[in-house]
């Protein structure tokens, strides 16, 4: 019996998943959680050590019996930071698109990315547009240059000799553990300053808040999905170098036109005269225009067909080249026709259809149709079956003999 399947949980597998089921899971959620392709970097680094967790058998056995606390107890807390797993199984050098090397990440470090999702209409993508988004980031103190405090006043945790972590050894019968733990002395920041000697202005953080605006162009013929990087305007931090910030284009709904890829597409109801005689109808586009559209006389449009406006379409993102614009027609019948005006229609329309034939000895019965109400237009669409004859009826039990 598992005691706990939150780490399953997150894998999105069973308790019993086989080894290539679990690295199958984790592939295909880390690759959508990576914080390079705007994932969530919390949600991430949790994927990845449930799956550092049941991918050892060992572990495993700890956490299917006695928990998440059973690994406390057994010093399997610790592990390899996520972007080096991630790296060890995808080949690369810590980021997404990193090519080659072992699971060791390759260059300096980076403060996280910042990911913002801007919400725009297909008239902003048609057209394009600049739009404004500030932020708030930390940026290292000017006052005591990203120091903390005053010249000689920081000093490195003994304690920890800096690391911000404190290693124990646990002897169990044979085997000797090693706990890894936050150092108590420097709250695991691996660094001690005198609160009289630290910075007034950043109060011995080393960055201080700073509002910032930047100018984001949203190119014609974007897409929702796509990103705008801002390189190294992420948080600041002493020693490492700032990350990015990533801006990931949201596509609004339209309410009259959908797009696919750089075509769009767009229902219009004409009616009968205008679909059998010709005649124009206007649609307004993206941008400042409306689209004044010539039916032909002699050209018959029949319900759902569906033409094409070449070049009406979205404008392609590298060269603005545009695509096509569909329209998909429904023909609006007038509700009755005065009986003395037929004769002018048999004269413009190709006759009726001459009503079939059936042997003498198939019995003929003109009928009438009626207009269906809601009960028998839910029966018509399968939303319930007929009821039975005797529905609503007491029914009669044979009496006991």
């Amino acid at each position: 019996m598992v005691k706990e399947t939150k780490y399953y949980d997150l894998l999105e597998v069973s308790p019993d998943a086989s080894e290539a089921d679990l690295k199958k899971a984790y592939r295909k959620k880390a690759l959508r959680l990576h914080p390079d392709k705007g994932g969530d970097p919390e949600l991430f680094k949790e994927v990845t050590h449930a799956y550092e967790v049941v991918s050892d058998p060992d572990k495993r056995r700890v956490y299917d019996a006695r928990g998440e606390a059973g690994l406390s107890e057994s010093g399997g807390m610790g592990g390899m930071d996520p972007q080096d797993l991630f790296s060890h199984l995808f080949g690369g050098g810590g980021g997404f698109f990193g090519g080659g090397g072992g699971p060791s990440r390759q260059g300096p470090r980076k403060t996280k990315d910042l990911v913002h999702r801007v919400h725009v209409t297909l008239e902003d993508l048609y057209k394009g547009k600049t739009t404004k988004l500030a932020l708030t980031r930390h940026v290292i103190c000017s006052k005591c240059s990203g120091k903390g405090g005053k010249e000689g006043a920081v000093r490195t945790c003994n304690s920890c000799g800096g690391r911000g972590v404190r290693i124990t050894m646990r002897q169990m019968g044979p085997m000797i553990q090693q706990l890894q733990q936050p150092c108590d002395d420097c709250n695991g920041v691996g660094e001690i300053i005198n609160s009289k000697d630290r910075c007034k202005q950043c109060l011995g953080k080393k960055t201080v808040s700073e509002k910032k605006m930047l100018e984001v162009h949203i190119d014609k013929g974007m897409k929702g999905g796509q990103t705008i990087t801002f390189r190294g305007e992420s948080d600041q931090a002493p020693g490492v170098t700032p990350g990015d910030v990533i801006i990931v284009i949201e596509e609004k709904p339209h309410e009259r036109f959908k797009r696919h890829d750089n075509d769009l597409f767009y229902e219009q109801e004409i009616d009968l005269l205008t679909a059998l005689g010709g005649g124009q109808f206007a649609i307004k586009h993206l941008d400042d225009r409306a689209l004044i559209i010539n039916i032909h006389p002699g050209e018959i449009i029949k319900n759902d067909d569906l033409k094409v406006i070449p070049g009406q379409g979205m404008p392609s993102q590298r060269h603005h080249e545009p695509g096509d614009l569909f329209i998909k027609f429904t023909v609006r019948f007038p509700d009755r026709i005065n009986p003395e005006d037929i004769q002018f229609l048999e004269k413009v329309l190709p006759p009726r259809d001459p009503v079939e034939h059936f042997p003498k000895t198939v019995l003929l019965e003109e009928v009438e149709l009626g207009e269906v109400d809601a009960r028998q237009r839910e029966r018509a669409a399968g939303g319930s079956e007929p009821m039975d004859e005797d529905e609503g009826e007491p029914r009669v039990q044979c009496a006991n003999q």
